[in-house]
């Protein structure tokens, strides 16, 4: 099966790096420069879990780095194995330098590819369910977000507008894994991915607002639709609060006045989820 990101192949003997070179400062680049990670189509993932995921689902692994001595019987497979197109042996000083908070406990860091931010990637079923996240400024919500998708079973995650980026290092952490199991594109304005969303046929584009009048739980949600998630400062735009078909509000009880974007877009996909059960 071909991976996400496939290109030619590298595998062959166990390359070395004791020292930095400017290969290695590439891939330091790829945690603090969004540039650089989209100029050269990568980004780094550590831990177990997220690095299972990126394999089972088929994205492509451009290098395994490690720094000798693996403890796990897990890691040990990884790079014996033909996951990824090379294998690096690193100084632990420098391996380290890349896992940063994590350096006690990193075995592996994989570098992946970014696939191509394509709408077709997503794959919408006849009644699926998709959500729109308008210029989302977190990182770290963004990768809640796509953990909330996932478990829930939703098609597909549009980030539109300039946004906090997918492929942050903060992002990656905060979605588990779940990056790498819910198709997740960035498109560079809104009305791309309105005409795109125009296209599936009976698409409901549903908002919420603590100003609507109407109750999440009182809107019909067993056809296609897509849940736009407003910007945690500003919430929706004005193009998504025009062009959505209907705005719903979470009642609440307490003080509050409003919730985490994430926690409603949360909350929005679970009355969706018990609707359809």
């Amino acid at each position: 099966m071909s991976k996400i990101g496939e290109g030619p192949r590298r595998r062959g003997v166990e390359a070395r790096l004791e020292r930095r070179n400017a290969r290695f400062q590439q891939w330091e680049a790829l945690l603090t420069n969004r540039n650089t990670r989209h100029r050269l189509g990568e980004f780094l993932v550590q831990g177990v879990r997220p690095i299972n995921e990126a394999i089972a689902h088929h994205w492509r692994i451009r290098a395994l780095l490690h720094a000798g001595n693996l403890r796990s019987q897990w890691a040990r497979d990884l790079v014996r194995g033909q996951v990824a197109d090379e294998v690096i042996r690193l100084s632990p000083e420098l391996l380290h330098e890349l896992a940063g908070k994590d350096e006690d406990t990193t075995e592996l860091i994989a570098v992946v590819a970014i696939p191509p931010d394509d709408l077709t990637r997503i794959r919408v079923r006849p009644n699926g369910v998709l959500v729109v996240l308008d210029r989302p400024i977190s990182p770290g919500n963004v990768g809640s977000l796509l953990r909330s998708a996932d478990a829930l079973g939703i098609d597909g995650v549009i980030v539109a507008g300039r946004a906090a980026d997918l492929y942050d290092p903060k992002t990656v952490r905060g979605s588990r894994g779940s990056l790498f199991a819910v198709p997740a594109v960035r498109a560079e304005t809104p009305t791309a991915v309105l005409e795109w969303l125009r296209t599936i046929d009976a698409m409901t584009l549903v908002g919420t607002s603590e100003d609507a009048v109407t109750d999440i739980w009182n809107h019909d949600f067993t056809g296609p639709t897509a849940v736009v998630v407003g910007n945690e400062t500003s919430g929706m735009s004005s193009f998504w609060a025009h062009n959505c078909d209907v705005v719903l509000r979470i009642p609440m009880v307490g003080s509050a006045s409003s919730l985490n974007a994430t926690v409603a877009a949360s909350i929005t996909l679970y009355e969706i989820t018990r609707q359809r059960a």
